[in-house]
């Protein structure tokens, strides 16, 4: 759930960052729609998917636009650049770069040639495999690259881009972009959830293991594709159904049509219903906050404490907690007021006064707390620095005791499908057993969910999630050289051309307007 400075509510403490989904998505197909608001309304709902860059490109089924920048969607855009982001099909992007830079040339919406004209996509995941897929780019179009890794595009996006442009052969007309991602998208490896148009049609794909959430939703007159459906009711679209895993959908002047491109192989994100997705978003027909009250409930049944109140760590932990206190039957209180306020960032002056930092975003309620037991849920332990500070803060408030609980497992190990953790060695729990956990925390007990306990309440069978950062057991192949990361790992070693200056694209100019 994004808070009102548009990061994830997990990062509370200065320099402390929590698990990040690397990107959200975004596309309408709506003629007599203002596409380039509803979607720009469509992004500021996902903007707790990526907080450092954000683009839109629309067209008018003549020329496509793009328009895209650093900061946040409401940084990015304002009235006179989506008014000139005129026609009836977009696509929209949120990012949070990962192993990838944080940089102009990285943004998305990408854009490329096709063999009839121009596209322009945007991508939530990870590939796997993407120095094959670059040797394959080679392969076709030998090392003078052009579109974004001639520009100086460095993800694994960009080599996406570069293949849907087809054979140069086929540049004579024949064929469709529809027809090149059906060739394309059983090379791909990894997790991707794919919004992109050409100047006449919106497609949509997933990956064969649906990893990274995507749905498709009905507006009166069009159609809406998101990462979320919590996007799809900000824009008044009703949900229709999940994208399927190993599905391309086409959606233009002659309707909506599906098209298989893999045999579906479920295997969704356990860690959206923990941490990422938004509380008031469904996936795979299980309600996120119901799941995270159901993995509170599991956990007071299986790690109860006597205790005074159970609070949350805001927000991401409150579901949960209401939870606990239910099963518990312990009450449920706001021991900690968060600041909606505060920025992005910060200055701190001296890392003498660092932890003063944590209070200008929480600050304990002392007369709930003084002389209580308290019981504090969270949904995720990384490096626990989040954790001791809290602990550290309720007790000089004068907590008596202070048991901590956590939604999830001990995160142990990295994510190659898309949300980009602390480096394993960085990771507490893999250097530290359960009470030398709890011993650094500063708590008086620490719990942990099982990984039986969480499952069971996304509803979802135990073998058709992915839970590879809690079990280290991967479902889909890992390739020589992938990188930890989320959407845009690097492409490959490669000598990208001079990059633009990293300024912002005005419609119709840069990367504004038809293909490059």
């Amino acid at each position: 759930m994004a808070r009102g400075d548009g990061r994830l509510t997990h990062d509370i403490l200065p320099g402390e960052k929590a698990p990040q989904d690397a990107c959200g998505v975004f596309g309408l197909w709506a003629p007599g729609e203002d596409v380039a608001r509803l979607t720009y309304f469509g992004l500021y709902a996902l903007q707790h998917r990526g907080q450092e860059s954000a683009g839109i490109a629309t067209s008018d089924g003549e020329k496509i636009l793009v328009y895209k920048d650093m900061g946040l969607v409401s940084q990015v855009f304002d009235d006179q650049a989506l008014t000139s982001l005129s026609g009836y099909i977009s696509v929209g992007h949120t990012r949070y770069s990962t192993t990838g830079s944080s940089s102009w040339e990285n943004a998305q919406p990408t854009l490329g040639p096709t063999a009839t004209g121009t596209v322009a996509l945007g991508h939530n995941g990870n590939l796997t495999n993407t120095r094959a897929l670059m040797e394959l780019v080679r392969e076709r179009y030998g090392t003078d690259l052009s579109g974004e890794l001639g520009r100086g595009s460095s993800t694994d996006t960009a080599v996406l881009t570069a293949l849907l442009a087809g054979r140069r052969e086929s540049r004579s007309g024949r064929g469709s972009l529809g027809r090149t991602a059906l060739q394309v998208l059983p090379h791909l490896e990894g997790a991707f959830s794919l919004v992109f148009m050409d100047e006449e049609t919106l497609y949509a794909a997933r990956d064969a293991n649906g990893i990274r959430p995507l749905v498709l939703g009905r507006l009166e007159r069009g159609w809406a594709v998101a990462s979320e459906t919590a996007a799809l009711d900000i824009v008044g679209a009703t949900v229709v159904r999940e994208v399927e895993p190993g599905e391309l959908l086409v959606i233009d002047a002659d309707g909506l049509r599906s098209e298989r491109f893999a045999e579906a192989n479920p295997k969704g994100c356990v860690f959206e219903y923990v941490y990422l997705a938004r509380p008031d978003t469904t996936i795979a027909g299980r309600s996120v906050h119901s799941a995270r009250v159901e993995m509170g409930r599991a956990l007071a049944r299986e790690h109860p404490v006597e205790a005074d109140l159970v609070i949350p760590t805001p927000e991401s932990g409150t579901p949960a907690a209401i939870g606990y206190a239910q099963e518990s039957g312990i009450p449920f209180g706001q021991g900690l007021v968060k600041n909606a306020y505060v920025g992005r960032t910060f200055i701190q002056p001296t890392d003498s006064i660092r932890q003063l930092g944590i209070r200008l975003k929480l600050n304990p309620l002392r007369e709930v707390i003084d002389g209580k037991r308290l019981v504090v849920v969270d949904d995720s332990i990384v490096r626990g620095n989040t954790q001791r500070a809290l602990v550290r803060m309720l007790r000089e408030a004068g907590a008596a005791e202070v048991h901590v609980r956590i939604s999830s497992p001990p995160v142990r190990w990295p994510c190659f499908y898309g949300i980009d953790f602390a480096t394993r060695a960085e990771l507490i729990a893999n250097g530290l057993t359960l009470e030398e956990v709890r011993g650094s925390l500063g708590a008086d007990s620490l719990g942990y969910i099982s990984q039986d306990g969480m499952v069971e309440a996304t509803t979802i069978a135990p073998d058709r999630l992915c839970a590879a950062c809690f079990t280290g057991s991967y479902p889909v192949h890992i390739s020589e050289g992938a990188t930890v990361s989320g959407c845009d790992a690097p492409s490959t070693p490669h000598s990208p051309v001079a990059a633009p200056a990293a300024s912002p694209a005005p419609a119709g100019a840069g990367d504004a307007g038809s293909a490059p």
